[in-house]
């Protein structure tokens, strides 16, 4: 994976984006298919360091791993004051 799309992957995958697990590639101990979790960060070599819902921390591989970006509504944070 070249330098610019890296680059593309960082700004397109940010800390705290909400990703979907479509399938994994050969991990021995896969993250179940639609499991959802958050961007930790995207390293220097591509790889998308996830926390999954399910507690599970794991890198994804662009080429192995298929997953997608959602957008989940934002958690109500209680009653709206008007003056």
């Amino acid at each position: 994976m070249n330098y610019s799309r890296i680059q593309q992957l960082k700004e397109q995958y940010p800390p705290g984006t909400r990703i979907q697990l479509d399938h994994m590639g050969k991990d021995p101990h896969p993250i179940p298919d639609g499991m959802k979790g958050v961007v930790d960060l995207v390293d220097d070599i591509g790889t998308v360091h996830c926390t999954f819902d399910n507690g599970r921390h794991l890198g994804l591989c662009m080429g192995e791993d298929s997953f997608h970006k959602i957008a989940e509504p934002k958690q109500d944070t209680g009653p709206k004051l008007s003056m």
